[in-house]
């Protein structure tokens, strides 16, 4: 089973567009897709919806998604040609209560393809390849955690070559693949030729 984990530094940087292009260009894979949200204090896991319900009540959920009308970023990965969709929801920091039956999801599938950073702390990919938007400012903990662990970094071009966020060092990534993107579209030829000799790659080295 391969294993892809798609993560960003933030909102809208295009990682939902990146997995649903990959699993429109490798539809030999058959991907089952998650996509996991952590939300702040005072959101429901369960419905996404403002709340003052006990944590320990509604600390995670997951759910299927069957709409593939593509209205939302899960349905788009099933109008892009995903096997089974599921959304994990969680409190911040509690993704660990969830991982038991995101364990029995990936145990289910014949390849996935995730969409979060913090799985990483459960998960060890094939492929991580991590989105940066040199023009959005914010840049999550998570992708700071675990910009090391990047196979290659998908770069949107910057106008002006400057990042707009501050006191982030890219050297973790300096020897790493960077794939030049000016969306749409996110995934381009060079991008599907990587992610699937790294596939290959990764299963020759496990046979050995």
């Amino acid at each position: 089973m391969a294993i892809i984990v798609i993560g960003g530094h933030s909102r809208s940087v295009g990682k939902t567009s990146v997995v649903a292009g990959l699993i429109a260009a490798l539809p030999e894979f058959h991907w089952t897709a998650l996509k996991i949200t952590q939300y702040g204090h005072g959101i429901c896991s369960a419905d996404g919806q403002a709340c003052d319900c006990a944590t320990g009540d509604h600390s995670w959920a997951i759910t299927e998604e069957k709409n593939r009308a593509g209205d939302s970023d899960t349905s788009r990965f099933l109008a892009a040609g995903a096997a089974r969709v599921w959304w994990v929801r969680t409190e911040q920091g509690r993704l660990a209560e969830a991982m038991p039956v995101v364990r029995e999801k990936l145990a289910q599938a014949e390849n996935v393809i995730l969409e979060s950073n913090s799985i990483l702390k459960f998960v060890r990919p094939d492929v991580y390849l991590t989105v940066l938007d040199p023009s959005t400012p914010d840049f999550k903990v998570s992708a700071r955690e675990f910009l090391d662990r990047a196979t290659a970094v998908i770069l949107h071009r910057a106008d002006d070559g400057s990042p707009a966020w501050k006191d982030v060092s890219l050297k973790p990534v300096v020897d790493k693949p960077i794939f030049r993107i000016t969306p749409p579209p996110y995934v381009t030829p060079e991008i599907v030729a990587f992610v699937r000799e790294s596939i290959v790659r990764a299963r020759a080295d496990k046979s050995i």
